[in-house]
């Protein structure tokens, strides 16, 4: 059996979801032969050069459940895409890349953020690429830690305006870009979060049926996605549950 969740945003001002996530990792996922994460993991993350005990809580949490034999797997987000490998040796995980291919009972399944799907939104794809150009992150990771903080609120308070401002089908993904990287990695299933908008959805992809599951978000309730022989299941639970 395989998890997947995505969109977690964990802050230490949001302590409910923390112990939702612990709880998670200390029940179900221990069942879990894998779990994926794939994305805004945190809420911010400004180098691993500046974790808090907050953030190695969570890695220390992450550490115990790999230690049990279920191998744990992250992705980057928009809003973590800065998190590296001295986090992921800190929690026995291994860092993905997006978009990344994996094999799920023996079909090829395609793994997203979903982000890089929002084409639509020309202003958010034109910051995206100057964020995640390999001279950018370089510049990014060796700016003073009280720099880096200033930038992450920044940022963080001009994506929260844009994105109430816009409508939902420009923040949403574009039909023809999913269906472009389905066909362009030869797969029938997609599985992505970013969006906020758990679902699934059935599309055509080189003249086959296919589909594409949308996380959600752990805002007011967790989410998780369930593979295993009876297919992909998606559910939320309670927070105290």
């Amino acid at each position: 059996m395989i998890l997947l969740i995505s969109d977690l945003h964990l802050e230490q001002q949001r302590p409910d979801i923390t112990r939702a996530f612990v709880h998670f990792l200390q029940t179900r996922a221990r069942q879990a032969d894998a779990l994926y994460i794939l994305g805004d993991f945190f809420e911010v993350w400004i180098g691993d050069d500046a974790m808090d005990a907050f953030q190695f809580e969570i890695a220390q949490a992450l550490r115990e459940l790999a230690d049990s034999g279920t191998r744990l797997y992250l992705m980057h987000g928009n809003r973590d895409f800065m998190l590296g490998q001295d986090f992921c040796q800190l929690a026995g995980c291994t860092l993905l890349s997006d978009p990344c291919c994996v094999n799920f009972s023996g079909e090829s399944v395609l793994l997203m953020h979903g982000d890089s799907l929002c084409t639509s939104d020309a202003a958010y794809m034109r910051m995206r690429k100057l964020l995640r150009n390999p001279i950018s992150l370089w510049i990014l990771r060796h700016l003073p830690l009280s720099k880096r903080q200033q930038l992450a609120r920044k940022l963080r308070k001009e994506s929260q305006l844009q994105t109430r401002q816009k409508a939902a089908s420009i923040t949403d993904v574009t039909p023809s870009e999913v269906v472009r990287m389905m066909a362009k990695h030869n797969v029938r299933t997609l599985i992505h979060g970013h969006t906020h908008r758990p679902a699934s959805h059935s599309l055509e992809v080189n003249g086959q049926s296919a589909q594409r599951i949308v996380l959600g978000d752990w805002d007011q309730q967790g989410w998780a996605l369930q593979v295993d022989e009876n297919g992909y299941q998606q559910s939320a639970f309670a927070f105290d549950s």
